[in-house]
């Protein structure tokens, strides 16, 4: 195959089943499903339905998306859904971007550990956050941030890492003020670092104590308790990543970056440039080299194998809210940091993106609204008939490629 626009879904198709023989015994049920899905998204097998512009009468026939939120094509309706919730809950300050980084020794524990790992990741990147804030050598107050995991690296390898917002300030202790973080400084990032480290590495020991990790393969050797000492002690001995990046400008750059970290998948289809005699092609920036786009080539193989390093466990929270933030009582805490900043009401919802109705099943995965009539741009389309998703059993999903062809 040889074409100047391909999708993650033309890759499956042509090299899933040397994939399969290679490393099917070695994938989960779930990670079959991420490839059942992503092969099939907008097939007869999803299902199919016709919708309808109750402004200039225009119908079109589509078939469903997978919904799968590994999927490169089913995030545009999701992203806009969610920036449109986050809109209603900017504060009318900075914000920073602050990314916390697993250091490579520890990538493959996580791999063989995700939820675990990834939990640990979670819990002390926000730990890290709220305790450096709230020293009053620092900023002296309470902050709220969102946080988002990501996993991979421009070449799809393993790199897990959390993507942070956090509005540039918070709320003193007794919550009768509104702290200002600085204009172009938030927190500092040698101290992020040594006590992130410390956090994490501490939470590791405490489940590796409980026996809440597994340890096999390579790992086997870690399982004595003398080994995992010192296999963290030499994770210690190593500077660990914390990047705080400068402040964003207005409310709307803020609500891009935002649907752009929070809704991104391991890769794009707009980075496939060819799958030729098996070998795929994708362009990725180079940050060691002044962040010039460049394009590598794997085996179709290789390419799959790397991409499925990303797909999270059933169920696993992957964008979680702290601070002010967090979801309960979090309407109540974003007035009152309003009423502080002398704000009191939220900014209004854009027409845009307002609608409670959104589905995935119009999302056309571009960056203009995936709702809108493609005739007349005025009104959303609507649902007007609907066929259902057929069902798939398990058997067939351990077969060959070939038999996933459900239409």
């Amino acid at each position: 195959m040889s074409q100047t626009a391909i999708e993650m879904a033309d890759i499956i198709r042509h090299c899933g089943d040397a994939f399969l023989a290679r490393f099917g015994h070695r994938i989960s049920l779930h990670q079959r499903r991420v490839l059942f899905d992503i092969a099939n998204c907008r097939t007869a097998a999803m299902g199919g339905h016709v919708e309808v512009c109750d402004t200039c009468g225009t119908q079109r026939n589509a078939y469903n998306s997978c919904r799968n939120r590994h999927c490169p094509k089913c995030m545009g309706s999701a992203r806009w859904r969610w920036t449109a919730q986050r809109e209603a809950e900017l504060l009318p300050v900075p914000y920073f971007h602050v990314v916390f980084t697993l250091p490579h020794l520890l990538a493959p524990l996580a791999l063989a550990n995700p939820r675990v790992v990834y939990d640990l990741l979670f819990r002390a990147t926000a730990e890290t956050l709220r305790e450096v804030a709230a020293d009053p050598k620092h900023l002296g107050a309470s902050v709220g941030f969102l946080a988002v995991l990501h996993t991979w690296g421009q070449k799809l390898n393993h790199h897990p890492h959390i993507h942070c917002i956090v509005p540039a300030g918070g709320l003193s202790p007794d919550q009768t003020r509104w702290v200002p973080a600085s204009e172009t400084f938030f927190l500092p990032n040698k101290v992020l670092s040594r006590v992130f480290r410390g956090k994490f590495l501490d939470l590791l020991y405490r489940s590796f104590a409980v026996g809440e990790l597994t340890l096999t393969g390579q790992l086997t050797s870690l399982g004595p308790r003398l080994a995992f000492k010192r296999y963290l002690k030499r994770a210690k001995s190593q500077d660990w990543v914390v990047d705080s990046r400068r402040p964003f400008g207005g409310p709307e750059v803020v609500l891009r970056y935002l649907a752009r970290y929070t809704h991104r998948v391991a890769i794009a289809n707009s980075r496939l440039v060819d799958l030729v005699d098996g070998r795929v092609r994708f362009r990725y920036k180079d940050y060691a080299d002044d962040n010039r786009w460049k394009t590598l080539s794997l085996t179709g193989v290789e390419f799959i194998r790397r991409f499925l390093l990303h797909v999270l466990p059933p169920g696993f929270t992957r964008i979680r809210y702290y601070g002010f933030l967090a979801n309960r009582g979090r309407t109540e805490r974003l007035q009152r940091c309003r009423q502080l900043l002398g704000d009191a009401s939220p900014p209004a919802l854009s027409t845009l993106e307002s609608s409670a109705e959104a589905t995935d099943e119009s999302a056309a995965g571009s960056g203009e609204h995936p709702l809108r009539c493609p005739h007349c741009g005025r009104d959303q389309m609507r649902v007007l008939r609907a066929s259902p998703r057929r069902f798939v059993s398990a058997q067939v999903l351990f077969g060959p490629v070939a038999a996933w062809d459900t239409s």
